[in-house]
């Protein structure tokens, strides 16, 4: 398990998962997400918070990594612009760390 920091100060945080963080590379949620700019504000949250709500109201909502994801990381009450720069940076670092692992066992 993972602890995100969820604001600048550090006084709220957001456990995160390695079922999270293989639910994020599953349906490449952060993909295109940043715009040119590479700056995650307000408006990049919102943006994924409406493509999950798309995918939970399509066919996909039914799997529970998704539901899971939604509900402990991108939705929770202290998921601000900052955290979501927290997670993408997480995000990062475990895909680094778990394709090294799998190149190793190749």
């Amino acid at each position: 398990m993972y602890k995100i920091q969820a604001n600048a100060s550090g006084t709220r945080s957001i456990n995160v998962t390695d079922e999270h963080l293989a639910t994020v590379k599953k349906y490449s949620l952060l993909r295109n997400l940043i715009d040119s700019t590479g700056f995650i504000d307000e408006t990049v949250l919102d943006k994924l918070k409406l493509n999950m709500r798309s995918m939970l109201e399509s066919n996909m909502g039914a799997d529970k990594g998704l539901i899971d994801l939604c509900l402990d990381v991108i939705y929770n009450k202290n998921m601000k612009a900052f955290g979501l720069h927290q997670l993408v940076l997480l995000y990062i670092e475990w895909d680094e760390k778990n394709n090294g692992e799998t190149e190793m066992e190749d």
